[in-house]
């Protein structure tokens, strides 16, 4: 393998999409404590700028925490777009964790003084209902770039202004909670993932991502899928995007069950290779508590 297994020693520093009391804040201390890394956080306005900061350093001195899916709202679009433009780097996935989402209204007026609620545009999708059951249809709702950035934009000022976030952000930032649990489903998830110029060895219990272009021809990409059910590589994702080079030209996604190093998903990569235009192993990683 071009790249080293991960040396958790060599990790000096650590971007996550802040600010701090984010949920990619939380997920961020759940891969230090596990990998017991001793490094710095910074934490950065968005999704790409996190993605260009890791991609610029291109060092192994730096890791990466961002989203990468919802179990209510599905994938985070910003992050697959960003993906493939990882290859050039060399940079993959190392590992992914899941977060319990439990959204709160957080602000400083009662409920019935608020004609503003801004958060990130998940959390206002997944508090919908919420949000219809409780406020009139002259509501204004305000995207930002978290959870976070809502919640410590609020001001005892103007209590006409409420967020969207976690619990905990409110106590960080000691601003007061209006109401929990306001989620519209209770079993609300988050996927992260952690980028790093590192290679992850099997556990047994792995999942490999991956990212392609074909040639814009019927069946091109069933002949890539055929080639793993014919190795029986079970699939667990499968999306594309426009690749932004040509039209009606998509770059594809795929996770499957297994790791790089196993001799079928090895096979079944040889058999796939001479069908594609671009190809890239975004990471071959396990899930950790």
């Amino acid at each position: 393998m071009e790249q080293e297994v991960l040396d958790t020693t060599k990790v000096k520093k650590l971007l996550f999409l802040g600010p701090n009391g984010s949920y990619s804040d939380f997920a961020k201390n759940k891969f230090i404590d596990f990998f017991k890394f001793n490094c710095v956080s910074t934490n950065l306005k968005s999704i790409s700028a996190v993605i260009k900061a890791i991609k610029d350093e291109n060092s192994q001195d730096i890791v990466a925490v961002i989203p990468i899916e919802n179990s209510i709202e599905g994938i985070v679009r910003e992050t697959l777009d960003n993906l493939s433009s990882l290859k050039k780097e060399g940079i993959k996935i190392i590992a992914e964790t899941t977060m319990d989402v439990k959204h709160a209204l957080i602000g400083y007026g009662e409920k019935r003084e608020i004609k503003i609620i801004r958060s990130h545009p998940q959390a206002l999708a997944q508090c919908k209902h919420f949000i219809n059951t409780n406020f009139a249809d002259s509501l204004i709702e305000e995207a930002t770039l978290s959870t976070s950035y809502a919640i410590k934009s609020l001001t005892e000022k103007d209590k006409t202004i409420a967020a969207i976030g976690s619990i905990e952000c409110a106590e960080m930032y000691e601003v007061p909670i209006i109401e929990e649990s306001i989620n519209d489903e209770e079993n609300n998830k988050t996927r992260f993932i952690l980028l790093g110029k590192f290679f992850a060895p099997q556990t047994g219990q792995d999942k490999t991502s991956i990212t392609f272009s074909t040639e814009n021809k019927a069946g091109a990409l069933s002949k890539i899928l055929t080639i793993l059910d014919s190795y029986k590589i079970n699939m667990s994702y499968i999306d594309s995007r426009p690749s932004k080079k040509e039209l009606g030209e998509y770059v594809f996604y795929i996770d499957f069950e297994g790791h790089i190093l196993d001799k079928k998903v090895q096979a079944a990569f040889a058999d796939i290779k001479p069908l594609v235009k671009m190809f890239y192993v975004i990471g071959s990683y396990s899930s950790i508590n």
